[in-house]
């Protein structure tokens, strides 16, 4: 039984994984439409309906992005949970993040300096930068879109499949 609903802007745009409870509070409220449900019934004493599991916002909601939170669990989401050097995938407490320029060297702790690595890779490149290490980056760090927050918080679960239309 999944206990999440993914919630829609009035554009079918992404806006952010929310509890089903607060998603059928929304429903009562008259504030979404349920667009996708769950084969889970939700019972009360006067009513059995389906679990909602995408709803849609009835009115647009114009969001200022303010950006994704700069944590180690987002830069290993960022970075789908793959060591940036050899390429393999890691579990999270399998992963450590490394400084492409090292901090000793004046690099910062940034989205554009920071990227996932495991143990074996930041022994081997130390407080070298990757060139002086002979290694390669699998990509260029940066800062995540502004539709990050979400695919961040699903990088960390499987989404459900009836999710999979809205995630674009």
């Amino acid at each position: 039984m999944h206990n999440r609903t993914l919630l829609l802007n009035a554009s079918f745009e992404p806006l952010s994984v929310i509890p089903w409870q607060r998603a059928l509070a929304l429903f009562f409220m008259g504030k979404v439409e349920v667009v996708e449900e769950y084969d889970h019934p939700v019972r009360s004493i006067s009513l059995t309906m389906s679990m909602p599991s995408v709803v849609r916002l009835l009115k647009y909601v114009k969001r200022r992005y303010f950006g994704l939170r700069f944590s180690r669990q987002n830069i290993y989401a960022r970075d789908g949970y793959q060591c940036q050097y050899c390429t393999d995938y890691f579990s999270e407490d399998e992963l450590s993040f490394d400084h492409v320029i090292p901090r000793s060297r004046g690099g910062k702790t940034c989205w554009e300096n920071i990227v996932s690595c495991c143990v074996s890779c930041n022994r081997r490149k130390g407080n070298r930068t990757p060139e002086e290490a002979g290694m390669r980056l699998l990509a260029r760090p940066n800062k995540p879109a502004a539709h990050a927050q979400v695919s961040a918080q699903l990088q960390r679960s499987q989404p459900p499949p009836n999710w999979l239309s809205y995630l674009h």
